[in-house]
């Protein structure tokens, strides 16, 4: 199970047969329920996650409106702003899905680089890139128009088109679901035409 894992990392390292023994040895799973809050706003986020199975969103409640800004997936990380500032959260991160989770705390995650001192570098890689995503998607947010955002959306995530409600989506891309809609069958009469 702790295969993604295994996979994720080894994008930035080569790791050895024992590395991947350590890895494979660790037991931070769980199941959650879809519905379920990770990380509520005001708490201060004592995990980390790494998706290992289903899908989770980040939003904020803005006048008793859901405002999504992230859908995290299968290997994917979650490094909540909480879970490093230790102050209140903003935000919340919800399951969409039934998930399955590898959490950290700071005492496994400890644990772990003592096992494998080298993971401790590869942390700062791995949050450089998360940063770049982030900033491309966000600079993408800013420079597109809302229909730009969806295909954009359909290219590079097409898959949380079926596993994500469309309100959601919607507020994803900043835009209403009547919006959306629109936006949909215009596109569907495009690549009909």
């Amino acid at each position: 199970m702790n295969k993604p894992i295994v996979d994720f990392l080894s994008q930035y390292i080569e790791l050895t047969n024992e590395e991947i023994n350590i890895l494979s040895n660790q037991n931070f799973m769980q199941s959650f329920k879809k519905g379920t809050i990770l990380l509520s706003k005001g708490k201060i986020a004592k995990e980390c996650f790494f998706i290992l199975q289903g899908c989770v969103s980040s939003y904020y409640l803005v006048d008793g409106e859901i405002k999504v800004t992230e859908f995290f997936t299968e290997k994917q990380p979650i490094t909540p702003v909480s879970y490093t500032t230790k102050k209140h959260s903003e935000y919340y991160l919800e399951c969409l899905e039934d998930c399955i989770i590898s959490i950290g705390t700071p005492e496994n995650s400890a644990e772990l680089m003592r096992k494998i001192p080298r993971l401790a570098i590869l942390g700062a890689n791995i949050m450089e890139d998360q940063l770049a995503n982030q900033r491309m998607k966000y600079d993408d947010f800013i420079k597109l128009s809302p229909e730009d955002r969806y295909q954009n959306l359909q290219k590079t995530s097409s898959e949380l088109l079926n596993r994500v409600p469309q309100y959601l989506i919607a507020s994803y891309l900043g835009i209403k679901p009547e919006s959306l809609s629109r936006i949909r069958k215009r596109l569907l009469r495009k690549s009909s035409t």
